[in-house]
């Protein structure tokens, strides 16, 4: 129920006391936004060196295998000849690598990059376009 008072206030008040709440609403979604953020950032920072961590010791994990398996080959099959062994492996893992690195360009390629289902729309719709504009045209 409004009382007398309320009814002596004028817009201008009205307004001024519309724009103070909506520039306070604003400021507390300014902070909730950077609290949010700064809470995604945080744990962004953390997957980040946790999956950073896993993939070193993934690949320390990596090295250690392939030296063992050198040293087995190289004292089991090899009669000592490590360097052979290690020749081997290095061949091998060279191989491998050269293989992914092959790949992984393929797969970087500009014309793989192409978003083809795009531009095949866009120019389905300039065609489109292009048929309602004579259509609008001629009907003139």
């Amino acid at each position: 129920m409004a009382t007398g008072r309320d009814n002596g206030r004028g817009i201008g008040v009205l307004l001024r006391d519309l724009a103070d709440g909506g520039a306070a609403l604003l400021r507390q979604e300014w902070r909730l936004a950077r609290v949010e953020l700064g809470g995604i950032a945080r744990a962004v920072g953390v997957g980040t060196a946790l999956t950073a961590s896993g993939a070193v010791l993934a690949l320390l994990g990596t090295f250690a295998l392939l030296i063992g398996l050198i040293m087995l080959a190289g004292d089991q099959w090899l009669r000592d000849r490590y360097w052979l062994a290690a020749l081997i492996g290095a061949v091998i893992a060279g191989g491998i690598a050269a293989w992914m690195a092959r790949r992984g360009a393929a797969h970087l390629s500009p014309r793989r990059l192409l978003p083809d289902e795009t531009v095949q729309t866009l120019k389905e719709d300039k065609e489109w376009l292009k048929r309602q504009l004579k259509s609008g045209a001629t009907s003139r």
